[in-house]
């Protein structure tokens, strides 16, 4: 939530890992795990985990995927990320 003195802003848990998803899913290679689409935030962390295409530099994929996670989220919501864990769970 977010306050001001023209009042508050909630962002609901869904659209922050809609926005999540989205962003992770910008790149190139990358595709959030469906069955665990949820994405935890808290203390200013995200955490996903990803499903990255045969092939693909798994560093750079999982480092590009923190990059615009946490640029969306700061250029969205005006919260600031302090970390994006990626848990490669797939190569497909």
């Amino acid at each position: 939530m977010l306050s001001g003195p023209e009042g508050s802003i909630t962002l609901v848990p869904g659209a922050l890992t809609q926005l999540v998803v989205v962003a992770a899913e910008s790149v190139e290679g990358a595709r959030v795990r469906r069955p665990k689409r949820t994405v935890q935030v808290g203390r200013g962390a995200v955490s996903l985990g990803l499903v990255v295409a045969h092939g693909a530099s798994l560093a750079d994929v999982a480092r590009e995927v923190q990059e615009r996670v946490a640029a969306a989220v700061s250029a969205t919501c005006g919260l600031e990320v302090e970390a994006v864990d990626v848990v490669v769970e797939a190569v497909a």
